[in-house]
């Protein structure tokens, strides 16, 4: 079956809807950024899988079950088809949108001194990790221009000596061939503050990576409410 349509689909194709759909096309080429509301360019990306109909409904439920248009982009494609109205193919346009926008933000990092190109950085972050549901350990490898080396999961859960354990955490540098690292976290809960656990291991993967000859640049933690910088804290 289709993606479901409300009950006055039937109408859309001669009608409001299909001037509606217009009208949105020629706000979105001509109206800069900000011409379209979030809800708005949510409805415009379901226009792909729901050929007819009104899409506002849809997309102001999604928005409203999800919570942002970040964060409906972020969510899960099953997660996604729980919400009435969504089928296969809806669900499939708004992932491809954020893989999309990704593989955007990462070509933003790719191939050039990370600590150059910070902002960059903290937008593919976000992208990637603020709306998990789930903690993600992540390191970043550098060589001696700063540049990407590997993007290392480390570890799915919390963070704590249990899960993370500097020596290995440092034993990969030299196994790549890094000079310089940037730890990478999620708070599920959205507020980015650190804990005690976080400025913990941070202290001993520093330590460990001083004695080594790998640099410890930062720690970024990052949640739906923005990231902080332990470095830039002064708690490295």
């Amino acid at each position: 079956m289709g993606d479901w349509l409300p009950r006055d689909a039937n109408k859309s194709a001669g009608g409001s809807h299909a001037g509606h759909r217009e009208r949105l096309r020629q706000r979105l080429l001509t109206g800069g950024a900000e011409a379209l509301a979030d809800y708005e360019l949510l409805e415009f990306l379901l226009f792909a899988a729901i050929r007819q109909g009104d899409t506002k409904p849809l997309a102001k439920a999604l928005i409203a079950r999800f919570g942002s248009f970040s964060a409906v982009l972020a969510a899960d494609p099953q997660a996604l088809r729980q919400v009435k109205g969504m089928g296969e193919a809806s669900a499939a346009a708004l992932h491809a949108c954020s893989l999309a926008a990704r593989r955007m933000a990462r070509g933003a990092v790719q191939d050039r001194p990370v600590l150059g190109s910070w902002q960059a950085l903290l937008d593919y972050l976000a992208i990637d990790m603020a709306h998990l549901a789930h903690e993600r350990v992540r390191v970043l490898y550098l060589n001696a221009q700063n540049r990407l080396i590997l993007d290392h999961l480390l570890g799915e859960g919390s963070i704590d000596e249990a899960a993370i354990h500097p020596r290995e955490v440092i034993r990969k540098a030299f196994d790549v061939g890094a000079t310089a690292l940037i730890l990478v976290h999620n708070h599920p809960s959205g507020n980015p503050e650190p804990s005690r656990a976080d400025i913990a291991i941070t202290t001993r993967i520093a330590e460990a990576g001083r004695l080594l000859g790998v640099t410890v640049h930062d720690h970024v933690i990052i949640g739906r409410e923005g990231h902080v910088s332990l470095r830039a804290k002064g708690l490295i």
